[in-house]
C-alpha cells in the first residue's frame, strides 16, 4: 500500500488475541499501537492537535509549537513537525527514560529538561511559561479537544469495526493526557453501552481510586494530586488528573479503575515478550495487569480488549531492562565454545564508560516529626543491622541497592513510598524524622547498627574509602571483601 506522507500512516493499528497469557474461558486481545509509525498511540494527537490548529489558524506557518511530555507525545508531535515544516520544542522531566530524549532530537526537535523533584505539574508550567514568554504555541495535550477527538473519531471506530457482531464487554486502558480515555470510552459508550470501561493506575499512586478531586491551580499554575507518588509506569499517571479524564469520570463512562502494582507491570511487559512475542513498553504491562484482574471476575465467555499504547525500545535504560545485558551470560559462552569456529576464548575488554555526576534528590526541608513516626524508625533501626529507607522506585534507591547487590550485603529496605506505608501517611511522617537523625533531608537514608550512615552519595563514597566495610565488620554484618565492584556503573544511567 502507497501512501503521500508518513502522516498517512497514522491508527489502523491491529488488534490480536493473546494466547498463552489469556485466562481459560476468556477472549483476551491487545490492540497494538506501537504499529503506529512513531511507536505510540500518541502519534494520533500529535496529529490531531496539529491539524486542528492548523483549521483554527491559531498555528501559524513557521510558527516553534512546544509542550510538555514524558516522551511519546513529543516523539509524535517530532514527526508531525518534521514532515509539516514547524519547529519544535519539548519540555521534559529530567527522570525519563534517555531513549526518548534522543529519539525526539533525532527527529529534530529541541529538548528542554526540568528537574525531577518538580514532577510532571512542574514541566508543564515551563512548557506554558516558554509559550508566553516566546509566542509559540502549545499544544496543551492534556486538555486540547482534540486529543479526545481523535481517539472518538479513529480509535474506537477501529475497535467498533473490528468486533462488530461480536461480543465486546470489557475495555482497558492506562491513562496519560486522557484523550485514549475520553475518547474511547464517549464512543463506545454510545454504541456498545454495555461495554466496561476499565481504567489502570499505579496501587501506589492511586489518583483516582482515592475520589479526590484534582486540587485546583495556584497561580496558575498545576497543583501535584495529594494521592500521587513516583511510580515506574512512565507516559501514565502524571501528578495530577489531566481534565479530559476528569471529564470521562464526571461524564460516568468509567466502570472501574484497577490498582496496578508498578513490579507487577514491569513482569507483564516482558512476559508479553517472552509469551507471546508482543514487545511493548511499561505501560502496556499495566494496561494488561488491569485486564487480568478484570478477567478473574468476568463470565466465561467475555471479551476483554486491552490497549497496549507503546513499543519497548524507548524503556532500554528503566527498569524494565533491568537484568537484561550486553555481554554474553555464561550459558551463552558454553554455546560458543560448543564449536570451534567464530568464538571468544577471552572477553573482549569492555568499553571505558563516562563517568556520571550523582546527584542527590533534595526533598522538602523536614517538617516536625510526631512521636509514632519517632517510636517506628527507632523500632526499625534496632531490629536488623542494615537498614534502608528508600522510595520504591527512586533510581538513588535502586543504586543502592545494587550496591548492597554486589557485596553480598543483607539489608532491610523500608519503602516509604509503597502502599503498605500510605495508611495514615506513616511513610510520610517518617521522612523528617530521619531528617532530625541523619541531618539531611535526603532519600535514601542508610542506618548501621542503628547509626546513620548517611544518603546514596554517602554509601558510594563509605565504600570507596573502605568505611563501609570498616562500620559491617564492627557491626558483624557478612559481605563479600573479595568483591570487584564498579561503583561508578551501578549509579543511574541518565546521570
Amino acid at each position: 500500500m502507497k501512501y503521500d506522507t508518513i502522516l498517512d500512516t497514522v491508527g489502523r493499528t491491529p488488534i490480536v488475541k493473546l494466547g498463552a497469557m489469556a485466562p481459560p474461558g476468556i477472549a483476551l486481545y491487545v490492540k497494538l499501537e506501537s504499529f503506529n509509525p512513531m511507536g505510540s498511540v500518541k502519534d494520533r494527537l500529535a496529529l490531531a492537535v496539529i491539524e486542528r490548529a492548523e483549521e483554527k489558524g491559531v498555528l501559524k506557518p513557521g510558527q516553534t509549537v512546544i509542550e510538555a511530555t514524558s516522551g511519546n507525545t513529543g516523539i509524535g508531535l517530532a514527526m508531525v513537525c518534521a514532515r509539516k515544516g514547524y519547529p519544535l520544542v519539548i519540555v521534559m522531566a529530567e527522570n525519563f527514560s534517555l531513549e526518548r530524549r534522543r529519539l525526539m532530537r533525532f527527529l529534530g526537535a529541541q529538548v528542554v529538561l526540568t528537574p525531577a523533584a518538580q514532577k510532571g505539574s512542574g514541566m508543564v508550567a515551563k512548557a506554558e511559561e516558554l509559550a508566553r514568554a516566546h509566542g509559540w504555541f502549545l499544544t496543551r495535550q492534556f486538555e486540547n479537544e482534540a486529543n479526545a477527538d481523535i481517539h472518538s473519531a479513529t480509535t474506537a471506530q477501529e475497535i467498533l469495526a473490528d468486533f462488530e457482531g461480536e461480543r465486546l464487554d470489557y475495555w482497558v486502558s492506562t491513562f496519560g493526557t486522557g484523550g485514549t480515555v475520553k475518547g474511547v470510552s464517549r464512543a463506545l459508550k454510545a454504541v456498545r453501552p454495555q461495554t466496561r470501561i476499565v481504567v489502570a493506575e499505579p496501587d501506589n499512586s492511586p489518583l483516582l481510586g482515592s475520589g479526590l478531586a484534582q486540587p485546583a491551580p495556584h497561580d496558575g499554575l498545576l497543583v501535584s494530586h495529594p494521592s500521587f507518588r513516583p511510580h515506574p509506569i512512565q507516559g501514565t499517571s502524571p501528578d495530577f488528573i489531566p481534565k479530559l479524564v476528569a471529564d470521562a469520570r464526571a461524564a460516568d463512562w468509567i466502570d472501574q479503575v484497577v490498582p496496578v502494582n508498578g513490579g507487577e507491570a514491569v513482569r507483564l511487559a516482558r512476559e508479553l515478550a517472552t509469551r507471546e512475542g508482543i514487545f511493548c513498553g511499561i505501560s502496556a504491562g499495566a494496561a494488561l495487569a488491569a485486564a487480568l484482574k478484570v478477567a478473574e471476575a468476568a463470565p466465561a465467555g467475555s471479551t476483554i480488549v486491552c490497549m497496549l499504547p507503546d513499543t519497548g525500545e524507548r524503556y532500554l535504560s528503566t527498569v524494565l531492562f533491568e537484568g537484561i545485558g550486553n555481554e554474553m551470560t555464561a550459558a551463552e559462552a558454553a554455546i560458543s565454545r560448543s564449536t570451534p569456529l567464530c568464538r571468544f576464548d577471552t572477553p573482549a575488554p569492555a568499553a571505558a564508560k563516562p563517568a556520571p555526576t550523582p546527584a542527590a534528590a533534595a526533598l522538602a526541608p523536614p517538617i516536625e516529626a510526631d512521636a509514632d513516626a519517632k517510636a517506628f524508625v527507632t523500632k526499625v533501626v534496632s531490629a536488623e543491622p542494615v537498614v534502608m529507607f528508600a522510595l520504591e522506585w527512586c533510581e538513588f534507591c535502586w543504586a543502592a541497592r545494587k550496591l548492597f547487590d554486589a557485596y553480598a550485603i543483607a539489608y532491610r529496605s523500608v519503602d516509604l513510598d509503597s502502599v503498605a506505608y500510605q495508611k495514615d501517611d506513616l511513610g510520610g511522617r517518617v521522612r523528617p524524622e530521619l531528617a532530625l537523625r541523619s541531618g539531611a533531608p535526603t532519600i535514601p537514608q542508610i542506618f548501621i547498627s542503628g547509626s546513620p550512615l548517611g544518603g546514596c552519595s554517602e554509601l558510594f563514597e563509605a565504600a570507596r574509602t573502605g568505611e563501609l566495610q570498616t562500620r559491617l565488620s564492627a557491626a558483624g554484618v557478612a559481605f563479600d571483601s573479595a568483591a570487584t565492584v564498579d561503583l561508578k556503573a551501578l549509579l543511574p544511567n541518565w546521570l
